[in-house]
């Protein structure tokens, strides 16, 4: 082969794997033009066209258009302006396809509806700055009021959850999890409420008064529960809770009698309201960070535990008006 050697459209075919209608079709459109006629009037093209169709057929199997083809034949684009154009855009696609499948995944692990799948697949498809606006909105309007801690909305905000451009399924969930409850007013004040708590470092009166040792029992004693999956409303979780009732009330000369465990419950609950911890865990979540142990609220799990009890006994006794529900 050389540069003098010319090819009928039968040869180019058997060397470029190409039909030759679709040679036919690239010669009619001036992308690779015959070099000349046979005496019997058939196309022939030499080594420059030969080499034309093999780079034509190695950019579309990459996805380039014809246009953008022909401009690279023709020199008005380099090869790499090209392919550095189609990366990005593979990778746009890439992102995409990723996110529908985090959505799919995720219908399919919750059990979603009509509606969710609906609700989820809309609210994954938020950009990153209108998926910022949301959280945004959500701590300037809850944290607007005179009564607001500045160092709890700044504490809120420097964990702003962002979701990645190619989230996995559970991040997915956690995200529409997530924007509901900072549509919720209700989880608004007390998000405020127990925000401020947490941001001030204060601790609780029970806290306090029952002392450093056996507040890191408690903390030891509940974590290792929620690690091994203990149910707060199983028998297990009874006997953890009937445990530190007895010490609590040994620790403050209390009686461990229902009153005693009501007041505790209400002690527990008053700056860590389950949904606010719900939200930071979802937080974690959304942004891939590592759940630290030390750092899972205890206490919500303990007044879940300490409520029941109180349920069982109150079914038990057929007198439930005096318990506190609790929130």
């Amino acid at each position: 082969m050389d540069d003098t050697t010319l090819y009928s459209i039968g040869e180019l075919s058997r060397r470029t794997g190409l039909s030759v209608r679709t040679i036919r079709f690239y010669s009619d459109s001036g992308v690779v033009a015959p070099t000349t006629r046979s005496p019997a009037g058939y196309r022939l093209y030499d080594l420059d066209a030969l080499l034309r169709l093999e780079l034509l057929r190695t950019l579309r199997e990459l996805g380039m258009d014809l246009a953008t083809i022909q401009r690279v034949l023709d020199r008005e684009l380099s090869v790499a302006e090209v392919a550095a154009a189609q990366a990005d855009a593979i990778g746009v696609q890439i992102r995409v396809l990723q996110l529908r499948r985090s959505v799919l995944q995720a219908v399919a692990r919750c059990g979603s509806g009509p509606e969710e799948t609906k609700l989820m697949h809309r609210l994954t498809q938020l950009s990153g700055g209108e998926r910022r606006r949301l959280i945004d909105d959500f701590i300037n309007e809850t944290f607007h009021t005179t009564d607001a801690d500045p160092a709890a909305a700044a504490m809120v905000r420097a964990a702003t959850p962002d979701l990645p451009d190619d989230p996995s399924s559970e991040q997915v969930a956690a995200w529409v999890e997530l924007v509901e409850l900072v549509g919720d007013e209700d989880f608004r004040a007390r998000m405020r409420r127990t925000a401020g708590c947490q941001a001030a470092g204060r601790t609780l009166g029970i806290e306090n008064e029952a002392g450093e040792e056996l507040m890191d029992y408690t903390r030891q004693k509940v974590s290792g529960a929620m690690g091994s999956g203990v149910d707060p409303l199983g028998d297990e979780g009874a006997a953890v809770a009937d445990d530190l009732v007895h010490r609590f009330a040994e620790a403050l000369a209390r009686t461990p009698d229902t009153e005693f465990r009501d007041w505790m419950a209400q002690q527990f609950e008053e700056a860590h309201d389950p949904r606010v911890d719900r939200y930071w865990r979802l937080v974690w979540i959304v942004n891939g960070w590592q759940v630290v142990p030390d750092l899972i609220p205890v206490h919500p799990w303990l007044v879940q535990a300490l409520r029941h009890r109180l349920r069982t006994e109150a079914d038990r006794s057929g007198g439930a008006d005096h318990i506190n529900p609790g929130v």
